[in-house]
């Protein structure tokens, strides 16, 4: 699957809001590590969800592979951690023109991520 600049920016910023921690098994990662994943719920083929910040988390290998492997598991850890929230991904992810829409607007998008990453990186250097 062909990454996108929109995708390239959001993964950065996926992994910096975590602190570069693997979210689920809490493996502390350097700063750029290839190690540590942005991993989507719903997967990435879904442009509805597919740059929505709470369809990804940063994984480390190990634990992107086992929920991948493990999808009733990987449900189930999501539906705690978004809580109420769960069912609003869901319901985006079947908007079908939510998806038409976030293709079109991918340049964009890929502008609002980079910021964003900026703005956490200074946000992380001014502690």
């Amino acid at each position: 699957m062909l990454i996108t600049q929109a995708d390239k920016w959001f993964s950065k910023c996926v992994r910096e809001r975590s602190g570069w921690r693997c979210e689920v098994c809490g493996t502390q990662y350097p700063a750029g590590a290839q190690g540590l994943h942005c991993s989507h719920f719903v997967g990435r083929g879904n442009w509805a969800v597919r740059h929505d910040p709470i369809n990804a988390d940063a994984h480390c290998f190990g634990c992107h592979m086992h929920f991948e492997g493990n999808p009733h598991e990987h449900t189930e850890w999501k539906r705690k951690q978004l809580s109420d929230k769960y069912d609003l991904l869901i319901e985006k992810s079947n908007n079908i023109m939510l998806g038409k829409q976030a293709k079109k607007d991918k340049a964009e998008m890929a502008k609002h991520y980079k910021k964003e990453y900026e703005r956490l990186l200074e946000y992380r250097s001014n502690g």
